[in-house]
């Protein structure tokens, strides 16, 4: 599928506005469902982090929308009463990331090559922001374990969350080598897709092959893919349409053009 034709899906000032509704609630859709709907399952679990990797994919997938993190959203803000009511800033930010990750950190400098540590950091440095240090770890991670698909789709997550779309897409497809229906993968596969290369028919042949190999899958998650499918089909018809109104506007315009000059022509020659 090419980029450059459909780029135009994701910003047309002059649609009508129920094309712009159907294609706001698309990426609505993408914010809530980024990394939600099936990271649970992926995450290396950690008692030093309670709820602060459970509350990542959403922040991260408000961050991709250029919205500030909500961290009421799905837990209780772990920042009350540390920072009061007001939104954490990066710098605090990083500051909780550090204290949280000491414990790792003291673990790693008795087996500084250990996979599952190194992945937890990440998580961390994800869930808060820190994107380079998050991605570092993960990377470290897989240096021990390369065939770990999970980490490898938080890595390309991370990277698409830091501005590396081509990155994360690199990293996707080799955790798709290792196993090529993990489920995960090919979600984000198809949501960097869409967002990081404004690209709806990969993201498309990206959920379909997910949902073809992966019977399994409950009905709610299933759900929530052909919803986001649905949506971005829609945007997709919408904008073929406009495309062919805009095509019959321009030969009309032609048509008036070519007739002017010979009508100006007749006049002249009936002087």
């Amino acid at each position: 599928m090419a980029n450059q034709p459909t780029t135009a899906i994701i910003a047309v000032p002059t649609l009508p506005a129920k094309q712009v509704y159907v294609m706001a609630g698309i990426y609505l859709l993408a914010g809530l469902a980024i990394g939600y709907l099936f990271r649970a399952s992926q995450l290396p679990s950690s008692s030093t982090q309670p709820g602060v990797v459970a509350s990542s994919a959403a922040q991260g997938a408000q961050q991709r929308q250029g919205m500030a993190p909500q961290p009421g959203a799905g837990q209780a803000n772990p920042h009350a009463g540390v920072m009061g009511s007001r939104m954490p800033s990066i710098s605090d930010m990083k500051q909780m990331a550090d204290k949280k990750a000491a414990p790792l950190l003291d673990q790693l400098k008795k087996d500084p090559n250990n996979s599952a540590v190194l992945a937890k950091l990440g998580a961390i440095y994800y869930a808060t922001h820190q994107f380079k240090e998050a991605a570092a770890y993960y990377g470290k991670s897989l240096q021990g374990d390369p065939k770990n698909v999970g980490v490898r789709t938080m890595l390309a997550v991370t990277l698409d969350s830091d501005g590396d779309a081509d990155g994360a897409l690199a990293q996707l497809n080799q955790a798709l080598t290792y196993d090529a229906k993990d489920a995960n993968a090919l979600f984000d596969l198809g949501m960097i897709r869409l967002q990081g290369k404004k690209d709806p028919r990969g993201a498309l042949a990206a959920w379909q092959q997910l949902l073809k190999l992966n019977p399994q899958l409950s009905a709610d998650r299933k759900a929530e893919v052909q919803k986001l499918m649905a949506d971005v089909q829609a945007s997709l018809s919408a904008q073929h349409g406009m495309g062919q109104q805009g095509t019959g506007q321009h030969g009309n315009a032609q048509e008036g053009t070519e007739g002017a000059p010979g009508n100006a022509g007749q006049k002249t020659n009936s002087n």
